[in-house]
């Protein structure tokens, strides 16, 4: 996959985040940076996951539990909560009427019709 910018993956994390511990469960911040980058969103920075965790959890999208680490630091993990679930599919399904409206106009297959009769400059 080529770079992603990185103010569409920052606008995107939310959305992939959810979807993962919608698939996965419960997860740590670690755990969720290697499988974004093993679903071709490497490079992710910790200071970029972390806030956007936290964000969650203050919209109540995910829960959060400390558990002490076998002879190492402890973690936090993550979890979606009921309003999580809901939150991932109307986002999911508003993600998906975005891409197609986008795909359409970067890939050219969208005319747009300024007045009556006007072919939106196809010939």
């Amino acid at each position: 996959m080529p770079d992603v910018p990185s103010a569409w993956l920052r606008a995107s994390l939310p959305l992939c985040l959810l979807g993962m511990l919608a698939s996965e469960g419960e997860s740590y911040g670690y755990a969720l940076i290697q499988r974004l980058g093993e679903a071709g969103l490497g490079g992710l920075k910790a200071a970029t996951l972390y806030p956007a965790l936290g964000k969650l959890e203050e919209e109540g999208a995910v829960e959060v539990r400390w558990s002490a680490g076998d002879g190492g630091p402890g973690r936090k993990y993550y979890r979606l909560t009921s309003g999580g679930e809901t939150r991932l599919a109307q986002e999911y399904q508003s993600w998906r009427a975005l891409d197609d409206v986008v795909s359409a106009l970067a890939g050219g297959r969208f005319a747009v019709r300024t007045t009556p009769g006007d072919d939106g400059g196809q010939q």
